[in-house]
């Protein structure tokens, strides 16, 4: 079911996508006030932050995903 949301929403979560790396680019000049030692557009900076974010996303599913892993079905239908 989530690949069938997936495919049908591609487009939406590439422009969402590029939207926001176009937002991020466009603040550099506010960030750069608030960053030392770092450059805005720092491409390693960048990657990073994608990366933490990825890693939290995969920690946010994967938690409830193992849980509802661990329930079994005949009990879950007799308790609705």
């Amino acid at each position: 079911m989530l690949a069938g949301s997936v495919a049908e929403r591609t487009r939406e979560i590439g422009v969402r996508a590029a939207l926001g790396v176009a937002g991020s680019l466009a603040l550099t000049r506010y960030l750069r006030t608030l960053l030392f030692g770092v450059s805005p557009s720092d491409p390693v900076t960048f990657a990073s932050v994608v990366l933490l974010l990825g890693f939290v996303t995969i920690a946010a599913c994967l938690i409830p995903a193992m849980r509802a892993a661990r329930v079994d079905p005949s009990r879950a239908l007799r308790s609705d």
